[in-house]
């Protein structure tokens, strides 16, 4: 096949302890999966969930033991951090029942979905897509995908976020609103799944702007950290 341009090299991220990679179709983020988060952000309760898309080239793969470099993005003064549990899929499908979910995931890894705060705000304000606060370059550091059989009870893990040393982010993924096989249930409703989709599963409380110079470290127990720095 002949292309008028070349093509854009495959997004792909690093799987733990091999050196095979996770080819990303689409990336899904959870809205306002903490309760302690959706309230810090002027939200209570059990709302249905909802979802967003961040550009699969959005990724910064970054592997372990290794500091992955954040572009500080234009046009922003307030950009935020916002650790997540990351689930890839392995297969795909559409309308997967909760009880059907875990069939479906090929791994887990360590997120973060960095976001333009004061331009989702202003979105916000104006009732207009938050696309420019969530999904630009580099908005989507990632470590390695633990496989799911060497992932432990990731749904009783512990998540967190350090910056410069400084913990800002604990909680547990038990606390998640919607877990995990419920997000793929409501999600797969919506869109059919494929190979190679990333859910970024929602953040816990404690979000805040990090400044160039800075340096993230975040982990979920059983899928190691996630470091990365602020350029």
């Amino acid at each position: 096949m002949n292309y008028v341009i070349p093509p854009a090299p495959i997004a792909s991220v690093p799987v733990a302890g091999s050196g095979d990679r996770f080819p990303v179709h689409r990336i899904y983020c959870v809205g306002r999966n903490y309760e302690e988060h959706a309230k810090e952000m002027g939200f209570t309760g059990r709302e249905p969930p909802f979802f967003f898309l961040k550009p699969a080239d959005s990724i910064v793969p970054t592997a372990t033991g290794e500091t992955g470099t954040l572009p500080y993005p234009t046009l922003t003064a307030n950009l935020h951090h916002e650790i997540e549990l990351v689930v890839a899929i392995g297969r795909g499908g559409k309308n997967i029942a909760a009880a059907d979910a875990h069939q479906h995931i090929y791994g887990y890894a360590v997120g973060l979905d960095m976001t333009r705060r004061d331009l989702q705000n202003e979105m916000k304000k104006q009732g207009r897509p938050w696309c420019i606060g969530k999904g630009f370059e580099h908005s989507a550091p990632i470590g390695p995908i633990t496989p799911k059989a060497q992932a432990g009870d990731v749904e009783q893990a512990g998540i967190w976020l350090s910056v410069n040393g400084t913990e800002r982010q604990r909680s547990s993924v038990q606390r998640l609103i919607w877990n995990i096989a419920e997000t793929i249930e409501h999600l797969s409703a919506a869109w059919e799944l494929q190979p190679g989709d990333l859910i970024f599963t929602g953040t816990p409380e404690g979000v805040g702007a990090v400044v160039r110079g800075d340096v993230l470290e975040g982990g979920v127990d059983g899928l190691g950290t996630l470091r990365v720095a602020v350029a």
